[in-house]
């Protein structure tokens, strides 16, 4: 029996109605726009639906992978043989049992995040504001901006490890590092809810750094294009989107994928681009700097298939 027919009988003996799709295109859960058809798309409400699908996935050997809004994907062309749960739903947003604590769900958007932060009279997640990712993202990557990231605020999180034991683990069990963490270590973990620890601020003055900073972003960001964010790593002593456009290299093109005029460190889809197309521009990038520089450029956009 294969796991999808195995799947679909284990979510007709289930209690809950949970919404399933089938054949479902990723292009449209993706930043890029960009991937094939999902074979089974699943929409948790809650944290306990989460955990039950990423279980039941597990049992079934469907390779659950859980997504938030999709900003650092890029998704195979042919799709994905696999069960994909879209966290949207688990969104619980409330203050904290401690002074200053907000504890939050790993589908709510960063913005919303921000948003709540400041109108609890709380400072520290301005950086957040226009980062177009989830909690769950977030924490994993240790996501930043502009001199903050997660690091300088998370205190916590639940974190559902493989075999459906939950832990509870400090900042510091969490290992955040650039872009990675003890979870991008461990790829079937899964972020539940996590826990930030907040000083108090003026919301007027939380509110105008937040603007000021999604002002910078507009300026100088490729935000009306479909993308993934920054495409690669910052490398050490360097600035990726510099040596990019050093080289010469605005502008250049595979298939419907393109490096931005406005910003070298963004591969953006011009219209059509494949998962094809992004890999080999990719790929002509990371050779074109490194045979001008000797700097070897590490993706930051994650890859599924």
């Amino acid at each position: 029996m294969d796991w999808v027919t195995e799947f679909d009988r284990l979510m007709a003996e289930c209690p809950q109605t949970i919404k399933v799709l089938t054949e479902e295109p990723m292009s449209r859960h993706t930043s890029f726009r960009i991937g094939g058809p999902a074979k089974r798309m699943a929409f948790p409400r809650d944290a306990g639906e989460l955990g039950m699908l990423v279980s039941l996935g597990q049992d079934c050997g469907a390779r659950p992978l859980v997504i938030g809004n999709g900003t650092n994907l890029l998704v195979s062309d042919e799709g994905l043989d696999r069960l994909v749960i879209e966290t949207s739903g688990v969104n619980l947003l409330k203050r904290g049992p401690k002074p200053g604590m907000v504890t939050a769900g790993c589908g709510v958007s960063l913005a919303r995040l921000a948003d709540f932060a400041c109108k609890e009279r709380l400072s520290g997640l301005e950086f957040a504001h226009g980062i177009p990712g989830t909690v769950g993202g977030a924490v994993c990557m240790n996501a930043g901006a502009y001199g903050g990231e997660m690091k300088q605020v998370l205190q916590s999180a639940s974190v559902l490890f493989s075999g459906f034991e939950l832990r509870f683990l400090e900042v510091e069990s969490l290992k955040l590092g650039y872009r990675r963490s003890l979870l991008t270590e461990c790829p079937d973990t899964v972020v539940v809810t996590a826990d930030f620890l907040l000083t108090p601020g003026d919301p007027e003055k939380i509110r105008e750094t937040m603007q000021e900073l999604m002002q910078r972003r507009k300026t100088t960001q490729p935000l009306d294009l479909p993308s993934a964010g920054s495409t690669f790593k910052r490398p050490e002593g360097h600035f990726a989107g510099t040596l990019i456009d050093q080289c010469g290299l605005k502008g250049l093109t595979a298939g419907g994928a393109q490096v931005s005029e406005k910003h070298a460190g963004f591969i953006v889809n011009r219209g059509g681009a494949t998962c094809a197309d992004v890999q080999e521009l990719i790929r002509l990038v990371q050779e074109r700097v490194f045979a001008q520089t000797g700097v070897r450029l590490e993706p930051e956009v994650r890859f599924v298939q």
